[in-house]
C-alpha cells in the first residue's frame, strides 16, 4: 500500500514526520515487545526530524501530563547509507544524526550501528561494506527513512549505476564512484530496503517534482520508483515536491 501525506511547507512536513514517527515507534514497541529496528537516512529534511524528536523528547522528559514515550534501550539505528570519509568528517550522516539526537535521548550504543569510516579498521570499502553486511545479518528494519535527490536517487543508489541493481542478492555495495560527490558511499541495496515493514520517504523542494511524480508511477529507471515497504510505503512531501502530482 502507498500512502501520500502532503504538508504545506518544510517546516510542517518535518514536524508531521516527527510524531507520525514517535506513535508508530511507541506503538511497535507495545505491540511486539522487542527491540525495533530503525534505518535512518542523511538529508537536510531527515536531520530536521531528527532535531524535532530530540525536541519532543526534552519536552516529554520534563512534562509531568506527557504520554510514555519510546523506549530508547529498545530501539537499534541502522543507516542506509554512507559516505565512506573519515569518522570525525561532518559529511558522515551518522555523526549528523547522532549528534542530535544525542543531545537529548540516552542511546544506548550496542544498539546503534553506524556504517564504517574510511579510517576504520577496514580502510578498504569494498572489505568495509562487507563487514557491515555480516552486522546487519538477518535485520529487517520495522522502519526505514529515505530522502530522495532530484534525480530519483535514494540512499547511495543512482539511477543507471551499477550499484542500482534491483536483482543482486548482495546486502551493502561499495559505490566507488559516486555522481555526487564524495565518491565514495557504502549503501544497502534496494532487496534490504524493501524488506522494511514500512518505508517512508522524505521528499521536499519544487526541484524534486518531477522525480516524485515518476518515482510514484514506479519508474523503473528511478532507484526511489522501485522502493516499497513491505507492509506500507509512505511519502511524506511539501507542497512544492508533490506540485507534479495529478
Amino acid at each position: 500500500m502507498t500512502v501520500i501525506v502532503t504538508g504545506r511547507d518544510r517546516a510542517a512536513l518535518v514536524r508531521t514526520v516527527a510524531r507520525r514517527m514517535e506513535s508508530f515507534l511507541v506503538r511497535q514497541q507495545a505491540e511486539l515487545d522487542r527491540v525495533i529496528h530503525l534505518c535512518l537516512t542523511g538529508g537536510r529534511v531527515a536531520h530536521e526530524v531528527y532535531r524535532q524528536v530530540s525536541i519532543d523528547e526534552i519536552y516529554r522528559q520534563v512534562s509531568a501530563s506527557s504520554p510514555p514515550g519510546i523506549n530508547w534501550a529498545q530501539l537499534a539505528l541502522w543507516w542506509g547509507d554512507e559516505r565512506f570519509v573519515p569518522l570525525g568528517s561532518t559529511d558522515r550522516n551518522a555523526g549528523q544524526a547522532l549528534a542530535t539526537l544525542a543531545s537529548a535521548i540516552p542511546l544506548d550504543r550496542a544498539l546503534i550501528h553506524p556504517m564504517p569510516s574510511s579510517s576504520g579498521a577496514a580502510d578498504d570499502i569494498r572489505t568495509a561494506a562487507q563487514n557491515y553486511a555480516t552486522e546487519l545479518g538477518d535485520t529487517r528494519f520495522d522502519l526505514c527513512l529515505l530522502g530522495m535527490g532530484e534525480d530519483g536517487h535514494v540512499a547511495s543508489l543512482f539511477p543507471g549505476h551499477p550499484a542500482y541493481d534491483p536483482t543482486t542478492t548482495a546486502k551493502v555495495v561499495a559505490v566507488t564512484d559516486s555522481p555526487k560527490p564524495p565518491p565514495e558511499r557504502i549503501s544497502l541495496t534496494l532487496p534490504v530496503l524493501n524488506a522494511s515493514d514500512e518505508v517512508w520517504m522524505l521528499v521536499a523542494g519544487r526541484d524534486k517534482a518531477d522525480a516524485v511524480a515518476r518515482a510514484i508511477q514506479r519508474d523503473p529507471d528511478l532507484p526511489a520508483g522501485q522502493v516499497a515497504g513491505r507492509r506500507r510505503t509512505v511519502w511524506f512531501l511539501d507542497q512544492d515536491a508533490a506540485s507534479a502530482l495529478s
